[in-house]
C-alpha cells in the first residue's frame, strides 16, 4: 500500500521537531505512571530496574504513535494534512523504520529489566498495538485492544509473582483508556452527544472505584487521602473536557477531551499509587501533571 508521502522527492531527514510530532512525544510521559501504579499495587517499592521497564514502555509507546501515522497515511491526507507524514515533513517509510526500531528498542529493554518473565508481558502488549494500528482501528474491538495494550502496561510494573494484586489497578486504567479510544473515533467530524456523555459516565465510575480501593484494601488514611485526591484531580481535567464536549459534540471539543483524557491518565495513576501506599511517588506523578500539559500544548498528543 502506498501512501501520500512515498515520492522520491520527499525530504530524507526530518528534523527532530518533525520526529518529535510522529511519535507525539510529550504524550509519552503518560506511560511511566503505569509503571509505577503496577508496581506499588504488586505490593512493594519499585526496584531499580523499574526505569528500564519505563524506558521500555515508553518505546513501545512511541512505537505505537509512529505507526498510526504510518498505517493512516492515506486518511490524514484528507482528514490531518499538517500531519507530518501528509504534510511532506517525514517519509511514510520513515514512520515504519521508526515504528520497528522502537519496537525492537522496547523489547530489548523489557528482556533486560525482566527476561523471559518481562517478555510475557511485553510481547502481548507489543501485539495489540500493532494489531490495533494494522487492523483493528477502526473495528468495534478497537477500544478494547487498546485497554487491554494499557492495562497489560500496568502489569508490566508488577513483579512477576506479584501481577495479581496489581488487576484492579490495570483494569482502571483500561477502562480510562477505552472511554479516550472511544471518543478518539470522532475527532475529526465530532461525535454524537451520547458518546461523551457515555464515556463521562464510565470516566466518573473509573475515579469512584479507584477513591474506594484503599477502603476495600483496608489501607490507612493516608492513602485514602491521597486516593481521593488524585481521583478528584482526574475527574476536574478529564470530567470537564468530556462535560464540554457532551454540551457541544463538535471534532474541536471532542479533539480536546481526547487530548485531555490521554494526559489525565497521571492523576488516575497518582490515585492508584497513593491508594496502594505509595504516596511520595503519587505526589510526583501529581506534580509532573501540570508540566505535561504545558508541553502538550506544543506537540499535540493525538
Amino acid at each position: 500500500m502506498h501512501g501520500p508521502n512515498d515520492s522520491p522527492h520527499t525530504p530524507h531527514s526530518p528534523c527532530l521537531a518533525d520526529l518529535a510530532n510522529l511519535i507525539r512525544l510529550p504524550a509519552a510521559l503518560s506511560v511511566p505512571g503505569d509503571i509505577l501504579a503496577g508496581a506499588v499495587a504488586g505490593g512493594g517499592t519499585p526496584r531499580p530496574r523499574i526505569a528500564a521497564t519505563m524506558a521500555s514502555s515508553v518505546a513501545l509507546y512511541w512505537a505505537g504513535m509512529a505507526l498510526n501515522d504510518y498505517a493512516d497515511a492515506t486518511i490524514d491526507a484528507v482528514e490531518r494534512p499538517e500531519r507530518p507524514i501528509p504534510s511532506g515533513r517525514v517519509a511514510r517509510r520513515t514512520a515504519l523504520a521508526t515504528a520497528c526500531g522502537l519496537t525492537a528498542a522496547g523489547l530489548g529493554l523489557s528482556a533486560l529489566a525482566g527476561g523471559r518473565q518481562a517478555l510475557a508481558v511485553a510481547l502481548p502488549l507489543t501485539g495489540l498495538v500493532w494489531a490495533y494500528d494494522l487492523r483493528l482501528k477502526s473495528t468495534p474491538a478497537g477500544p478494547a485492544a487498546m485497554a487491554g495494550a494499557r492495562a497489560l502496561n500496568v502489569l508490566a510494573g508488577a513483579e512477576p509473582g506479584r501481577r495479581g494484586a496489581a488487576v484492579p489497578a490495570a483494569l482502571l486504567v483500561g477502562a480510562h483508556t477505552y472511554t479516550v479510544t472511544a471518543l478518539s473515533r470522532h475527532e475529526v467530524s465530532g461525535a454524537p452527544r451520547t458518546v461523551p456523555a457515555a464515556t463521562l459516565a464510565g470516566s466518573t465510575a473509573t475515579a469512584l472505584a479507584a477513591a474506594a480501593l484503599p477502603g476495600l484494601r483496608r489501607r490507612g488514611r493516608a492513602a485514602r487521602i491521597g486516593a481521593a485526591a488524585g481521583a478528584l484531580g482526574y475527574l476536574a481535567s478529564y470530567g470537564t473536557a468530556q462535560a464540554r464536549a457532551a454540551r457541544n459534540p463538535s471534532a474541536a471539543n471532542v479533539r480536546q477531551a481526547v487530548g485531555t483524557g490521554i494526559m489525565s491518565l497521571m492523576p488516575l495513576q497518582a490515585a492508584l499509587t497513593a491508594g496502594a501506599g505509595g504516596s511520595a511517588l503519587a505526589g510526583v506523578l501529581a506534580v509532573a501533571h501540570p508540566l505535561a500539559r504545558r508541553l502538550a500544548r506544543k506537540v499535540s498528543p493525538t
